[in-house]
């Protein structure tokens, strides 16, 4: 007895069940690191795809596809088409969800990498609005809306790819990986439009040059379709799906059900998690090249350079961070990422107002360290709230529900204080009290450092309670 409890205090990954071989070793012919370089490089991808278009409605978009407008309300609409794009988040969330876990995660990773990456490309072959007027901005919305639909479906499969092929010990390491896609696609988002508006004139760039990045997301989707056809599936799905067909389909009630009856306190923990971290990251990311330009009077140039370094600087912090919830806990990291967001917002736009680059530098990086913290313990901790069967859809739908009051409405709400106000200060306080949110919802939640992903697999009418068991036992050991 002795013997069995310390073996499981030593794995706490390994559920009382005899036999069960360690994650890492039911990997298949699929690698942990191979996992985990497979989901980076495909959310980098749609990461790009995605922050391509932010970046764009920021510098061009609203000159090209609203050209009747003064230049902040042309701003403003375009940053409307790209909210727009979040509202079909939570639909993805649900459809890839409900799939997700019915058929499996890597089949669902590869149909939002296409339909990413064929909205992105086509976007990059709209005819403007001086060509064909209303249908301009009209089309736009619509290859909007696929690449929402995409993302919404893309960001559960990835980080539960690598959860389910971890281990308990550096699931927060390893997990954060694929976290990184987002300042990776960002970085090279902003890389690819710094580089096109330093090579070229400002006539050329709004003639032909912005449409080269959006074009070349079909060659990086064709190298991730390949990385990431090469991956297996979850091992744990896998268990879990064998489990579910000897019970008979009958047994089994559709994932999203599932989700509100047992796992609804959860969701409602990952959207309120979510509402600093999306706010503060797309103020600070996309708003902030609205703000350099048009308040402070940077370079679009400099603008970009600033996110670009910032972006590659929190790109290195992410596996950090990760590795830092496998030592402290999920809450404690996060909860410093919260604090520090709302405090530091009434910071940013005062270093940004000096005209400095070195301050413009400063103020965005320091922002995406604190992002950084609540980021990376992020796909582990949501993907520790739900059971095997239950997960694709209870993180999706916590993570992109939020979105849409969250992410979506930042920049323009940003843009409209800015305007209505000329100044920073309900800027920050907006985002001052979306770090609030966050930390009560964190404070609410339970630490879910060391939980066993494969525990309530078998009773998710149970969920939370049944983790909270094992770890409980985990402890008590």
């Amino acid at each position: 007895m002795t013997a069995a409890v310390s073996d499981r205090a030593d794995h706490p990954d390994r559920p009382d069940r005899p036999g069960r071989p360690e994650p890492s070793d039911r990997a298949g012919g699929g690698s942990l690191p191979r996992v985990v370089a497979a989901s980076l490089i495909g959310t980098t991808i749609e990461w790009y795809d995605y922050f391509l278009y932010g970046t764009a409605a920021a510098l061009v978009f609203g000159k090209l596809f609203f050209p009747n407008s003064d230049p902040l309300t042309g701003t403003l609409l375009s940053f409307l088409t790209y909210a727009i794009g979040f509202a079909a988040r939570p639909i993805g969330a649900l459809v890839f969800g409900h799939f997700g876990d019915r058929v499996g995660r890597k089949k669902l990773l590869v149909v939002s990498l296409l339909l990413m990456g064929g909205s992105t490309t086509l976007i990059g072959c709209l005819p403007t609005y001086d060509s064909i007027g209303a249908a301009a901005p009209v089309l736009l919305t619509a290859l909007r809306l696929v690449q929402g639909f995409a993302l919404g479906g893309e960001w559960g499969g990835a980080v539960l790819l690598v959860s389910e092929h971890g281990d308990a010990r550096r699931r927060g390491f390893w997990a954060s990986w694929p976290q990184g896609g987002a300042p990776a696609g960002n970085l090279l988002a902003a890389g690819v439009l710094s580089l096109m508006t330093g090579l070229q004139s400002e006539s050329a760039f709004l003639a032909w040059g912005w449409r080269v990045p959006f074009l070349l997301s079909a060659v990086l989707v064709g190298v991730g379709m390949w990385i990431r056809l090469a991956v297996d599936e979850s091992p744990l799905f896998k268990e879990a799906l064998a489990r579910a067909e000897q019970r008979g389909k009958g047994a089994e009630q559709p994932p999203l059900v599932g989700v509100l009856r047992h796992h609804w306190r959860e969701v409602l923990v990952a959207m309120g998690a979510r509402m600093a971290e999306n706010i503060s990251y797309y103020v600070m990311t996309t708003f902030v090249l609205v703000y350099a330009v048009t308040h402070a009077h940077f370079s679009k140039q400099t603008a970009l350079n600033a996110v670009l370094i910032a972006s590659a600087v929190q790109f290195a912090l992410i596996p950090l961070f990760g590795a830092l919830s496998d030592r402290v806990g999920r809450r404690p990291v996060y909860l410093v990422g919260a604090a520090g967001v709302g405090v530091w917002a009434f910071v940013f736009f005062g270093l940004v107002d000096t005209g400095s680059f070195g301050s413009l530098l400063l103020a965005v990086t320091v922002g995406l360290v604190f992002h950084s913290a609540m980021y990376a313990p992020q796909a582990a901790f949501f993907s520790e709230l739900f059971a095997t069967r239950m997960r694709y859809s209870g993180a999706s739908i916590g993570a992109q529900f939020a979105s849409v009051a969250a992410g979506a409405p930042a920049p323009l709400i940003a843009t409209a204080l800015l305007k209505d106000h000329g100044g920073s200060t309900p800027i920050s306080v907006y985002v001052a009290i979306a770090a609030v949110i966050t930390l009560l919802a964190v404070l609410c939640a339970r630490e879910t450092r060391g939980h066993d992903l494969a525990g309530t697999e078998d009773e998710p009418e149970h969920g939370a309670a049944s983790e909270a068991a094992v770890t409980g036992k985990a402890a008590t050991a």
